[in-house]
């Protein structure tokens, strides 16, 4: 963890462009723990139906794919920072076997209201711009929550609410082409 109290992993120092799509993790990428529990080690992490193929689908199409994660449960002490990023690196190396990968992981340890990088502020994604050179224009977020959304339009990208990686994934790679104009900020699938 960084000063500003912000857990970064990085698998790839390649630039593949600027256009990204920032991903939330629970509920997007992995099957939610139940109510007022968390994932706290890789045992207790399932892949949603579909997430791996389709993160390898915007790998192709010249995406950055960035993870931007709340993860209270830090901040709760029910799980360590460390934990929380060997989740991520076995999450990675299981994507990298099918030839897809995660460019960035932005991790908020913080309960509500104890910083500005817990989502719906924008701070994890300002942290991702600093690191990689970010269009708006072209980025997009994908999450399954109102304060993904919220975050999403705070920073300035096109948004999708959803539980289901595949269809977004598919309606970015529809649309992403373009221009702003004309695309609501916000589409729910």
């Amino acid at each position: 963890m960084d000063r500003e109290g912000h857990t970064a992993l990085r698998n790839s120092e390649n630039r593949y462009g600027n256009k990204a799509v920032f991903l939330d993790r629970d509920g997007l990428i992995n099957r939610q723990a139940p109510p007022h529990q968390y994932i706290t080690k890789w045992e207790e992490f399932e892949f949603l139906p579909g997430v791996p193929e389709a993160i390898h689908k915007l790998n192709k199409a010249g995406y950055l794919v960035l993870i931007v994660t709340n993860q209270r449960g830090i901040a709760r002490g029910m799980m360590t920072v460390e934990a929380v990023e060997k989740i991520h690196r076995q999450m990675c190396k299981n994507l990298n076997k099918i030839g897809a990968h995660i460019d960035g992981i932005y991790v908020c340890p913080h309960n509500a209201g104890e910083c500005h990088c817990r989502k719906p502020d924008i701070g994890l994604f300002l942290r991702a711009e600093r690191d990689f050179r970010i269009d708006k224009e072209t980025s997009w977020m994908v999450g399954d929550s109102e304060s993904d959304v919220q975050a999403g339009q705070n920073y300035g990208v096109r948004t999708i609410r959803t539980t289901c990686l595949e269809e977004a994934a598919e309606k970015i790679l529809g649309k992403g082409i373009l221009p702003k104009e004309g695309i609501s900020p916000t589409n729910s699938i």
